[in-house]
């Protein structure tokens, strides 16, 4: 019988929605993360080209989504609902750091510069902030729920 468009959408959305990787990618995940953080820090003492912060900040944002979207050792019903948990948590405090935070910089800027100007901050901010958040988060609902 074949399936229709609705019903194929639904089976790629559920698969989609339970796509996790190995237990192993967590190790990579983390060896990337460091890696790029170390560098990081040492591009501030070294003039670099232009195109060096791009790469490692990307290196580090996937990184932190491969430790993100690593199974536990033991995966089960209940550690899936703390990773949901986590992800619902980390998308709303992201949302409330997006709006609130330009309004703060530009208050804390009108005090110190008379011409201070309201601006927005880039990708990076906001897909760290949210990876951190949700890392962190799901790691404090696994250890008091432990």
């Amino acid at each position: 019988m074949k399936q229709s468009i609705c019903e194929k959408e639904r089976s790629y959305v559920e698969k989609m929605n339970k796509f996790q990787l190995h237990h192993k990618f967590k190790k990579i995940g983390y060896i990337l993360s460091l890696l790029a953080f170390a560098l990081m820090i040492v591009k501030k003492f070294l003039d670099e080209p232009t195109w060096v912060k791009p790469v490692l900040s990307g290196i580090l944002l996937i990184g932190m989504l491969i430790i993100s979207l690593a199974k536990e050792k033991l995966e089960d019903e209940y550690i899936d609902s703390l990773r949901s948990q986590s992800y619902r948590i980390a998308f709303i405090l992201v949302i409330v750091y997006s709006l609130v935070q330009p309004l703060v910089n530009f208050g804390v800027g009108l005090l110190f510069d008379e011409s201070e100007k309201l601006q927005g901050f880039d990708y990076f901010q906001v897909l760290f902030y949210m990876l951190v958040v949700q890392l962190m988060v799901f790691w404090q609902l696994k250890r008091f729920n432990a």
